[in-house]
């Protein structure tokens, strides 16, 4: 019988795979109803599934062969703590930025809190920095 915690990685490890497989339908499906999303630079937290949805395909939109590689996950009590590599190229806008065609990597470290089988919280940081420096054109692109 697995444990809460077993159960718990295993239902980030399917959460990270849907997102890359594209299913937003089954991401949202993962989510509390009362999803909360902690993001940097928000002011408050955002409440709702669709904020993730509309955040999943976003990245999607930008870069539509986003693999997603977990380097390290680990959990205490209902919180999964994840490291992850997400690399992909630049095929679509993305925060306002056309697309380059450029290969991209950046890393995210991200922690979820789980209420019974359903991903009820996460506070995302994202190398938004780094992501953006990759995507941003140079003095050759004007």
């Amino acid at each position: 019988m697995a444990t809460t915690l077993e159960k718990n990685l295993a239902l980030l490890r399917t959460a990270y795979e849907t997102l890359e497989s594209g299913d937003l339908d089954a991401g949202v499906e993962m989510l509390a109803e009362d999803f909360i999303a902690n993001l940097p630079g928000a002011p408050d937290p955002l409440h709702g599934r669709e904020i993730w949805r509309l955040g999943a395909q976003s990245m999607l939109d930008g870069f539509p062969d986003l693999q997603i590689d977990v380097e390290d996950m680990f959990g205490v009590d209902d919180k999964v703590a994840v490291r992850v590599h997400l690399h992909g190229t630049h095929r679509g806008a993305f925060q306002g930025v056309a697309a380059t065609g450029r290969p991209v990597s950046f890393r995210s470290i991200e922690i979820y809190r789980i209420e019974g089988d359903r991903i009820a919280e996460e506070w995302v940081a994202p190398d938004m920095i780094s992501l953006m420096r990759q995507i941003s054109p140079t003095p050759a692109d004007r």
